[in-house]
């Protein structure tokens, strides 16, 4: 087992902590990224692979796939280290204090002089739909995300669910499906107002209140859904080649949570440095909690050279520590 330590270990391979990454190696600092998933770029190329991101400066619009392979590729610059698929749950100081020994959850030793958290908001699960006989068509017909819009062209699809996800997807999907028919158990969607006047002025099928009482079908695929009113307990029967649901999601950040450092609210509590309550441990992104947070991703990225820079102060304090800029620097000739 390796015992190489490293001047930063960022947990998390997220947006927010790719760009660390990326700053982290223009610091010429030891780095190594641990993420829970088996690939890199959080929960954007999982959720929004397809969709628009425009609130990055300088990127009018990019696509989460895209914007998500150029992070990578721009935290790749100096080489990092890249641990896939381990979750760090045991933190403790070696003996002689110079280093955190970070444990996965499959016994994999990490020895590092500082941490910075860029989990988000931990790990993200769906929330299933609670049928007994839903597991036999997931994979198959029903699904908890979207990954190609193409996949449904010409389907008839329900999607299950009234938040901004659910309503974007029914969207999306209203010019590429045969039909969409959306599904809410209450009668007004927590959405964005922009999305709902979208969806009341298509073609889409709205059914509210109801939920979906029974899947029917056979070898994995979904023929149709009975669906029940919760107001007045009919139901009706409803054809269908695919369901997606978006009921929300189970968020944990596993063991982090106990390490010790003050959370308020599910995050993680920080100072201006960035820096946890535990000196040489430092927060960043969605899980990084503060006054006048910014929940963005451009946000993420003010956050992670903060986080850097404190770091490097934190391992050397007597090291005067300049303004950097990629513009100035010979790193990249």
């Amino acid at each position: 087992m390796s015992t190489e330590v490293y001047d930063v270990t960022i947990i998390g391979g997220g947006p927010a902590g790719l760009f660390t990454a990326f700053y982290s190696g223009m610091r010429e600092m030891k780095t190594k990224i641990v993420e829970y998933l088996p690939f890199l770029g959080g929960k954007v190329p999982y959720f929004y692979p397809e969709k628009a991101i425009r609130d990055v400066g300088g990127i009018p619009s990019i696509s989460g796939e895209k914007f998500t392979a150029e992070l990578i590729e721009q935290a790749m610059t100096f080489n990092p280290a890249v641990v896939l698929g381990e979750q760090c749950s045991k933190m403790e100081k070696s003996a002689d204090g110079s280093c955190f020994i970070l444990t996965s959850d499959n016994g994999a030793k990490h020895y590092t002089r500082t941490v910075i958290i860029a989990t988000g908001f931990g790990s993200i699960k769906p929330v299933k739909l609670d049928l007994p006989d839903a597991g036999p068509f997931e994979g198959d017909s029903l699904h908890y995300t979207i990954n190609r819009l193409e996949n449904y062209r010409g389907k008839r699809v329900v999607v299950s669910g009234g938040g901004n996800t659910a309503v974007d997807w029914a969207n999306e999907l209203g010019s590429i499906a045969e039909q969409v028919t959306l599904v809410y158990r209450k009668t007004t969607f927590p959405s964005i107002e922009s999305n709902v006047t979208t969806l009341r002025n298509s073609s889409i099928v709205v059914k509210t209140p109801y939920t979906i009482d029974r899947l029917n079908g056979k070898a994995g695929s979904i023929s149709s859904l009975r669906l029940k009113n919760l107001q007045t307990d009919e139901t009706e029967d409803v054809t269908t080649d695919a369901l997606i649901v978006n009921h929300g999601f189970e968020i944990d950040i596993g063991a982090i949570a106990d390490w010790g450092m003050n959370m308020e609210g599910g995050t993680i509590s920080v100072d201006d440095k960035m820096e946890t309550t535990i000196p040489g441990i430092f927060a960043v992104g969605d899980i990084a909690g503060y006054t006048h947070k910014l929940q963005l991703i451009a946000g993420g990225f003010n956050e992670g050279p903060i986080a850097v820079n404190s770091a490097k102060k934190h391992i050397y304090p007597d090291q005067q520590l300049d303004h950097l800029f990629s513009t100035d620097t010979n790193l990249f000739s």
